[in-house]
């Protein structure tokens, strides 16, 4: 049986909340912070409210990085499961750049096999930001 294509999907996402807080000083560069976030994903993903958490290292003001861990409850193009994203991404005054790809064996439900990557570019002062997402459900779709 052929290996099915991957499907590349996309949509918006909004930011619900974000909470920030620093970890050791909060005057020092480089210095650290602890974010927790609420997204909610509309298109390919649909996801009302997400989990998600950072680590951001700040190099400079506003310069830095971060990486993360978002669980995403809802669907991927109408099938239904949890999974979650592993994030990496870099920022400055003008916006940030992320890379996310799906935790192996963190899906469930209809998305159980769920593998995929994707990302988004923000530009600050956006309200809905896009990101795209290719994806394949294996042997199970």
């Amino acid at each position: 049986m052929p290996t099915p294509a991957p499907v590349e999907t996309g949509g918006h996402f909004t930011f619900a909340n974000w909470e920030e807080t620093p970890v050791g000083s909060a005057e020092a560069v480089p210095r650290l912070a602890h974010a927790h976030v609420t997204n909610a994903f509309t298109g390919g993903i649909e996801a009302a409210k997400t989990a998600c958490d950072y680590t951001i290292a700040y190099t400079g003001e506003n310069v830095g990085s971060y990486s993360g861990m978002e669980l995403l409850t809802g669907s991927v193009d109408g099938r239904k499961g949890s999974f979650v994203l592993e994030e990496r991404g870099t920022f400055d005054a003008g916006g940030t750049v992320c890379r996310f790809e799906v935790v192996p064996g963190s899906a469930t439900g209809d998305l159980a096999s769920l593998t995929g990557s994707g990302g988004f570019t923000y530009r600050h002062g956006e309200t809905a930001v896009a990101y795209s997402f290719t994806y394949d459900l294996g042997s199970s779709a």
